[in-house]
């Protein structure tokens, strides 16, 4: 099965294992840039060969400014990985997003410090357009099925990466909610940008856990996880959808991402 994989899905927050995959097999990969955080599964899932990564580990114990994002990117690529659904958690900027809603972000705001970037180095310059960071195909399909699911979503939201991994003060709360950013997390950058110089389509599903500090309410790592808890299986049944509707061929410009990035 390695090396034809279709659907990668990097496994967020409280969820540590798709619970999706039939006859799955794991497989441990070593790229260029270290160990991906965990040992892969692969699988089928109605038909399509899926591969499942945890970026934070099964047992939670990579925390999100030490996640190695180019290992977990180039891994799902050395199988053949096309396109990547990527589940997170997330915190509110606006008080219309409430705890345990569901958020398709159609852009960041990048305010991470010391994460390695970029696949690009001393001899190959990379220079991506991420105008419009995310897959417009899966990001479709995505709501799409929300929708028939009844999930309340939100769309055409913008995300805010962060270091990690402490939270923010209530100055930088405050800061934050006046850039216009709508949800604030720590695993997006640099994600999904690596996923676009591997040329590899990419979606985030966002679960709001909580208002961030600027509701003058402290957030805390318990709170976050009742949230997750309760959502996690609305968010495999997102994914399982997703996967059967997900068309065989990609049409969107993913896969093109590199043809005028380098020099």
């Amino acid at each position: 099965m390695k090396n034809n994989i279709e659907i990668g899905i990097f496994g967020g927050t409280g969820i540590y294992d798709s619970g999706l995959l039939e006859d799955p097999q794991e497989i441990n990969i070593d790229t260029p840039y270290g160990k991906p955080s965990d040992t892969i599964t692969i699988g089928l899932f109605s038909g399509r060969k899926i591969a499942f990564l945890p970026r934070h580990g099964r047992k939670h114990t990579i925390p999100p400014h030490m996640i190695n994002f180019r290992a977990n990117i180039w891994a799902f690529k050395e199988l053949g990985v096309t396109r990547i659904i990527a589940p997170s958690a997330v915190g509110s900027l606006k008080e219309e997003l409430e705890p345990g809603h569901f958020v398709l972000p159609s852009q960041f705001l990048d305010f991470t410090k010391s994460r390695k970037a970029s696949f690009s180095e001393e001899g190959r310059v990379i220079h991506i357009s991420v105008a419009d960071p995310f897959c417009s195909e899966l990001q479709s399909t995505i709501l799409e099925v929300a929708n028939n699911q009844n999930v309340q979503i939100h769309k055409n939201c913008t995300y805010l990466c962060i270091e990690g991994p402490r939270f923010s003060t209530k100055a930088e709360s405050k800061f934050f909610r006046s850039t216009g950013a709508e949800i604030i997390g720590m695993t997006l950058v640099p994600e999904c940008q690596l996923a676009r110089e591997a040329q590899m389509c990419y979606v985030s599903i966002s679960t709001v856990t909580d208002y961030d500090v600027w509701a003058d309410k402290p957030v805390t790592a318990k709170e976050v996880l009742e949230i997750l808890s309760k959502n996690v299986e609305r968010t495999k049944k997102i994914l399982a959808e997703s996967i059967e509707k997900i068309p065989k061929t990609r049409t969107c410009s993913c896969a093109k991402a590199l043809e005028e990035a380098e020099f």
